[in-house]
């Protein structure tokens, strides 16, 4: 383990090196994990899982996910079974179907529960929001949760090529004495690179904060409008295009990944750098009251609120395919479906 300081706030990182491969199966030597869910982070967390040789059983429903999982290797009978015989055979059953799904799918998967079992999330939201939600675990399991800093489909990109992704974890109740040995030892089978600790609470808050600005919500809008803005004043599409966000993504945002931002302004040209030096103040002072907004919102449960009704309605996958095609068959984005095949290759 190892204790960082970031200008005086000091925290503890648990790396993979303190949990290697052996000892995590030494830890879960008589353990089951059943995953619940087969959406990004169930497949990742799942393939990862099997090809380190953990003992892991998928439970869904017949349907397109079942279908994607026998694609995957998974066993009918074996080790892709219901819901509700997996929920009954595991000893850790890591929770990761769709929020709304936690909701109804929560009396099966309450009533499968047994003394000692440990109850995973990958989440806040069920626990944190139990007015909401109506999840509420029973007092003789562990609840824990890993968060990976990423989405399901980047866990498992990058354990295929050997390295790993960052991910939060909390103990909510440690029944058995063993839930933080329990949930780090998972933390690294599913693919970590490092771990470090934060609550239910904190985890939620952030994470629908981040959802709804800096890595979704902020990102599209503010591509949407310098693009709009460009065409409106006669530039290309592919011009619009190049300069806000083939240029971010291709040229600029990997150099901030790889160093920070000031070593990225660093290696810009010197009227690049004066522009954003001057403007950034004016974004954050523009920005960070949405923000704030935003996160007043999230801890208060309207935004879970939100989710809960939208996600739960009958139509809505056919409402979201609707909103979703919006984007897609926008000028901005129909300009990159164009574009990007003429990047230069490897």
């Amino acid at each position: 383990m190892k204790t960082i300081d970031i200008k005086g706030y000091q925290e503890t990182i648990v790396e993979r090196s303190d949990y290697p491969l052996d000892k995590c199966k030494q830890i879960l030597a008589n353990e089951v994990t059943s995953i619940l869910g087969y959406g990004p982070q169930g497949r990742g967390q799942g393939l990862n899982m099997r090809d380190q040789g953990f003992n892991v059983t998928i439970g869904l429903r017949k349907g397109r996910s079942w279908e994607r999982a026998l694609e995957d290797g998974w066993e009918e009978g074996k080790n892709l079974v219901s819901v509700e015989e997996a929920a009954q055979k595991g000893t850790i059953i890591q929770y990761l179907i769709s929020d709304a799904g936690q909701i109804s799918n929560w009396p099966l998967v309450k009533s499968c529960l047994n003394d000692g079992d440990a109850l995973y999330f990958s989440h806040g939201f069920g626990i944190v929001y139990k007015e909401q939600t109506n999840i509420v675990p029973p007092d003789t399991v562990d609840v824990m949760m890993v968060a990976p800093k990423g989405s399901g489909l980047s866990l498992r990109r990058l354990f295929e090529q050997g390295l790993g992704i960052n991910a939060s974890f909390a103990v909510f109740r440690d029944y058995t004495g063993r839930a933080r040995e329990r949930c780090l030892a998972t933390a690294f089978a599913i693919g970590s690179a490092h771990a470090f600790e934060t609550t239910f609470e904190h985890e939620v808050y952030s994470d629908l904060t981040g959802e709804r600005s800096v890595l979704m919500a902020l990102i599209e809008g503010a591509f949407r409008a310098q693009f709009n803005v460009l065409r409106a004043h006669g530039h290309s599409p592919s011009e619009a295009f190049n300069e806000t966000v083939e240029e971010a993504l291709q040229s600029l945002y990997p150099l901030i990944n790889e160093r920070g931002m000031d070593w990225m302004f660093a290696n810009c040209s010197a009227t690049a750098q004066r522009g954003a030096l001057d403007w950034a103040p004016r974004f954050q002072e523009v920005i960070q009251p949405v923000i704030e907004q935003i996160y007043g919102r999230v801890k208060e449960g309207k935004e879970t609120a939100i989710a809960i009704e939208t996600n739960s309605k009958a139509d809505y996958r056919e409402q979201l395919e609707k909103e979703l095609s919006e984007i897609d068959q926008s000028e901005l984005w129909t300009a990159g479906r164009v574009l990007r095949p003429l990047r230069p290759g490897p």
